[in-house]
């Protein structure tokens, strides 16, 4: 049996900054943008994987989300303690110096973890926090 990971979703509460922090500050691709009754999704990911993508979406559209429900997902989101996702990079000096110069709000810079790995973390528009880990 071979399964890939194909797309990951994560939400957005501002689609136009997600778009240009995605593209513009981590330099993913845009694969699609798609409207539908005032919502967007939006369907990013690296050129160099395009079978790899990730899904910004409205965060409280589910039907099955109960009014309760959605006020904890936004309240949630505000503390950027909602969403998050792993990435990797060879040059994690050179991706930081680029998400700093394009104004990214910085959690953690670079650092050895103990659990064993070096990493530094940020928070994408919409809160979600994101880790990039060097690979080695």
């Amino acid at each position: 049996m071979c399964i890939t990971i194909h797309a990951s979703f994560l939400p957005h509460d501002d689609p136009d900054a997600s778009l240009a922090f995605y593209r513009d500050i981590l330099g993913f691709e845009v694969r699609n943008d798609v409207g539908y009754g005032g919502m967007r999704w939006i369907t990013v990911g690296p050129a160099d994987q395009p079978d790899t993508s990730v899904v910004l979406q409205p965060p409280v559209v589910d039907p099955g989300i109960t009014d309760d429900e959605r006020r904890t997902i936004v309240e949630m989101m505000a503390k950027g303690t909602y969403a998050g996702i792993v990435l990797a990079t060879t040059d994690l000096d050179g991706t930081f110096e680029r998400l700093q110069a394009g104004d990214a709000e910085v959690v953690q810079e670079p650092a050895e973890q103990p659990y064993g790995v070096r990493d530094c973390a940020i928070r994408d528009p919409a809160g979600n926090l994101i880790r990039i880990q060097e690979l080695r």
